[in-house]
This record gives C-alpha cells, structure tokens and sequence, in this order.
C-alpha cells in the first residue's frame, strides 16, 4: 500500500542530482530563501526554433514579405509562418525550398542554424554548464 496521498505525484529523478561544489568547498548547493522555488535551468533551444529563427531573420534582412517567400517556395503561407515561429518541423523538401526562395541553399540554411545553436551553447556554458561539444567549437552529430 501507497504511503503518499493518492493525487500526489511521486517524482523518481533519472539522473543524481550532483551537487555544484562552491566556493566555500562544502559541495553543497546554496540555500534557496525560505518559500521561494528553485531557478529552473536554461531550456535547451530546439532545432526547429533555430531554422525559424534563420528563416524570419533572412527573409526580414531582405525585405520580402511572408506571402513572396511563400509564394517563390511553393508553400502555403501559413504553413512558412508556422515553420519560421517554430511551430512545425519541417521537412529536408519544404527547408531545401524555402531557402532556394531566399537565394540560399540548404547547407547554408543548415550552416546559419548551426551558428545560431552553437552561439546559444557557449551563452549557456558561460553561465557554468558544461557541454560535451564545447572542445569541438560546434556541433557533432554521431550515426
């Protein structure tokens, strides 16, 4: 029998919990104050975030509006709003066309995309996170 009132969630952690050593060597973590919950940790950014990102920020830095771009890649407007907020994830077809549309092509998108999450890895890394890609100075993908 359940020792936890029956509406309760019961939380088992995957991983430890290790404890960031400080400066004052005891290895504990420092005290939240009283009644205020913990900081959440950085969320890590999502690929299709970035490729959105890319997208928008290309297409504003050419003055083309949603409905052009839509139009010139043969994708529904809504749909390349979607994508650019980060909503959908798009195919390799609909990315290869919608930077065609923009006078990029794929590898670029990717490459762009690629910065970007790099940049957003060396930001969290400077506030104490490790990453295992850091001594690589980018991304690594592994089959």
């Amino acid at each position: 029998m359940s020792t936890h009132a029956p509406n309760e969630a019961r939380v088992i952690p995957l991983r430890p919990q290790a404890a960031p050593t400080g400066s004052g060597g005891t290895g504990r973590a420092p005290r939240q104050p009283a009644g205020e919950p913990p900081a959440p940790a950085p969320r890590e950014p999502l690929w299709r975030d970035l490729v959105g990102d890319v997208l928008r920020r290309e297409r504003l830095a050419q003055e083309r509006t949603l409905k052009d771009v839509a139009e010139a890649a043969r994708i529904s407007m809504p749909y390349l709003s979607e994508v650019e907020r980060g909503r959908k994830e798009a195919s390799s077809e609909v990315l290869a066309a919608a930077a065609q549309a923009l006078g990029l092509g794929l590898a670029d998108l990717l490459s762009l995309t690629q910065d970007e999450l790099a940049r957003s890895s060396r930001s969290r890394v400077g506030r104490g996170r490790t990453s295992p890609t850091a001594r690589y100075g980018g991304l690594c993908l592994a089959a």
